[in-house]
């Protein structure tokens, strides 16, 4: 339920387009979020130091039933010595944001870092939801009108070393 009021609002922004999912639940934004987690974390373990990454989806159109439904994916980021890295394939399932299924490949500055078919742990606990909080009540003379939230998720590493 949540999702329709900030699919909304990112849309009017312009920020992103959003979309209910297939008819198998398939659905861009949860695509770009957990290819984004899923990836980061992949290329960490791989030794490949983060320092951003952001993901973009698109759902395959004009599926039909009998057809799997597929989001085209594409990442872009930055390592912490600047090297440029990416994150591309199509993804055919996304479970729960721990886990996406499909055929990715990962690369740092043009060398294929990895190759994978299922990205994420699909066995780890559930994420946590988090509550928002209630919006303030609206300044006197704005009407009431609600105003639209935005939500932006950009992963971002930091690696701290301490001087010895």
């Amino acid at each position: 339920m949540l999702a329709v009021p900030v699919c909304a609002a990112l849309t009017a922004s312009g920020l992103m387009a959003c979309d209910p999912g297939t008819s198998g639940g398939l659905s861009a934004m949860a695509v770009s979020y957990t290819t984004d987690r899923a990836g980061t974390r992949a290329f960490e373990e791989e030794g490949v130091r983060v320092h951003w990454l952001s993901c973009a989806a698109r759902l395959a159109t004009g599926a039909s039933p009998s057809v799997r439904a597929a989001a085209g994916v594409d990442c872009e980021g930055e390592t912490a010595d600047g090297a440029r890295i990416t994150i591309t394939g199509t993804v055919t399932q996304e479970i729960g944001g721990r886990c996406v299924h499909g055929d990715l490949t990962a690369k740092s500055d043009g060398r294929r870092v990895f190759r994978a078919y299922v990205l994420g742990d699909c066995n780890a606990p559930l994420p946590t939801p988090t509550r928002t909080p209630a919006p303030p009540p609206p300044a006197p003379g704005d009407g009431g009108a609600a105003r639209p939230t935005v939500t932006v998720t950009i992963t971002v590493t930091e690696t701290r070393t301490s001087a010895g």
